[in-house]
């Protein structure tokens, strides 16, 4: 679900292009991969793999492996049609740093990867069960070594900050489409990353009403 959302005018479907392709592309995209990339130049590895949680349509994980050409990524989603979205978009780039997308559910015990030196995961926490952010935590705080970092990015309450009419109304539509989404308490998250020793280490403020929030393990 990576490029999920609208920045926050409300949940929109992935759109297909307009030749019928595979290949899917949200417009939330190309409004955010840049600041996003701003944020990820400073705590990447220099080195390693990449594992994208929820990679949505590719275009995310597809622009991040052409600017961060030394790392290798890895995209995932729990969805067949977005695998098969992260495949068009990622044949289309032809980069060598950018591996098959593999099926992933968040929430589940298991996951086909056994290690990471980074995990990524955009605009899934608020689009997803409260038990998808609990797996991706979990995953997270099993599979990143000691400082790994684990990259949230996305809207988040803040019990010290009133929230943004925006985000106030993008959780209301979030919640009339299903019960169990809706944008998350920062301090929530933060609590159970915390379980996993994944602590806070960044949060930053980004475009429209977003966070960048940077975990790393101890």
């Amino acid at each position: 679900m990576s490029d999920a959302g609208s920045e926050h005018s409300g949940p929109k479907p992935f759109v297909f292009d307009e030749g019928g392709e595979a290949k899917r592309y949200a417009p939330a995209t190309e409004r955010n991969r840049d600041a996003i990339c701003d944020v990820l130049r400073t705590d990447l590895p220099p080195k390693g793999t990449v594992l994208e949680i929820a990679s949505g349509t590719g275009e995310h994980i597809v622009h991040f492996a052409q600017i961060f050409p030394d790392l290798t990524f890895q995209p995932s989603d729990p969805d067949p049609a977005a695998l098969t979205s992260i495949a068009a978009w990622s044949a289309e780039a032809g980069l060598n740093n950018l591996r098959p997308p593999i099926q992933i559910d968040a929430s589940a015990p298991h996951w086909p990867v056994s290690t990471a030196d980074a995990i990524l995961c955009i605009n899934m926490v608020h689009i997803s069960p409260w038990a998808a952010t609990e797996g991706l935590l979990i995953g997270a705080g099993r599979l990143l070594p000691a400082n790994g970092i684990l990259y949230l990015y996305g809207p988040y309450f803040e019990d010290a900050i009133d929230a943004a009419p925006s985000n106030l109304a993008f959780d209301e539509s979030l919640k009339s489409r299903n019960p169990e989404w809706g944008i998350r308490r920062r301090e929530d998250v933060e609590a159970a990353a915390e379980k996993n020793s994944l602590a806070l280490s960044a949060r930053i403020e980004m475009p429209a009403n977003n966070l960048s929030l940077i975990f790393q393990k101890r």
